[in-house]
């Protein structure tokens, strides 16, 4: 092992410098705002604060999914939470998700308002709201979460762990690389396996369980997370692969992934969106073209 600057904990740790490599401007050890702004408010009944990361883009394919199937009610304003400029630790969004994290959704449709966070219980909420994505049948339903909270307990491994240390640290230490590389390829022997014995995690029907893991670890297999399909060696997981590519065929599946991203091709950015039309008229290619 490459050798490493020999490290001993202070018998008590304090906060000192900024670390978190990309992150170290945004990170710190308490809650609350840090400055006050009020989060804007659209025309539909689901507000949505959001970034398109993996986490936000479960919660916009789900919406894109349940429009798809004709529910109107699903009409959603997607607004943008820059994480990187610290807009999750304003007021308005800290009162909706106290633990200043994206995605967050406000649903209007009732007499009083209701906040969601975390982007499981998001997911969660909408299936049972609209009655979609989720089986009846205790056995199935049971299968789905079973799938839905492995991905929850599985991705800070994924993300914090190996993404962390393998993309966005400010210092690449062989050993945290190693030992998380290793996680992220027994996660995906897991799915591997699975996705063996039944064509969706579930079984035969796709739920929300699809929904939670597709941008995680069908964004790994396909190339979109942390540059690190070789490294990996993702070519291996046969099953995985197949699974996310019909994902991703999915008409809506391709539209949840645009909403609130700042990354990629201009034309798969709509940063904003306020209503359906806005894919054809909003993403920043267009944005950007009627301002020069």
């Amino acid at each position: 092992m490459a050798d490493t600057p020999e490290y001993t904990p202070p018998k008590v740790w304090t906060w000192t410098q900024p670390s978190g490599g990309h992150f170290a401007s945004i990170n710190r050890p308490i809650a609350g705002p840090t400055h006050e702004k009020e989060l804007p408010v659209g025309r539909h009944p689901l507000q949505l604060y959001s970034l398109g990361t993996p986490n936000g883009i479960k919660v916009t394919i789900m919406l894109e999914e349940l429009l798809a199937l004709g529910h109107k009610g699903a009409e959603y304003d997607a607004w943008l939470i820059n994480i990187r400029d610290g807009d999750q630790f304003g007021s308005g969004f800290v009162d909706v998700n106290p633990n200043s994290k994206i995605p967050a959704l406000m649903d209007r449709s009732g007499d009083k308002p209701i906040r969601v966070f975390e982007s499981g219980s998001i997911l969660l909420y909408l299936a049972e709201k609209f009655d979609a994505f989720l089986p009846k049948d205790l056995a199935q339903r049971t299968e789905t979460l079973n799938w839905l909270f492995w991905q929850m307990g599985s991705a800070p491994y994924l993300g914090g762990g190996f993404g962390h240390f393998y993309a966005y640290a400010p210092v690449k230490i062989e050993y945290a690389i190693d030992r998380f590389a290793m996680e992220a390829k027994r996660q995906l022997d897991v799915l591997d396996r699975r996705l063996g014995e039944t064509p969706y995690l579930a079984g035969d029907e796709y739920t929300i369980a699809d929904i939670a893991v597709f941008p995680w670890y069908g964004g790994l297999v396909m190339g979109w997370q942390y540059g690190a399909a070789e490294f990996l060696s993702v070519h291996e997981y046969k099953n995985v692969q197949r699974w996310a590519e019909k994902i991703y065929a999915r008409p809506a599946v391709k539209r949840g992934r645009m909403v609130n991203r700042l990354s990629g091709e201009p034309h798969e950015q709509l940063r904003e969106r306020h209503d359906a039309s806005d894919f054809d008229t909003k993403t920043q290619d267009k944005l950007d073209a009627n301002q020069g």
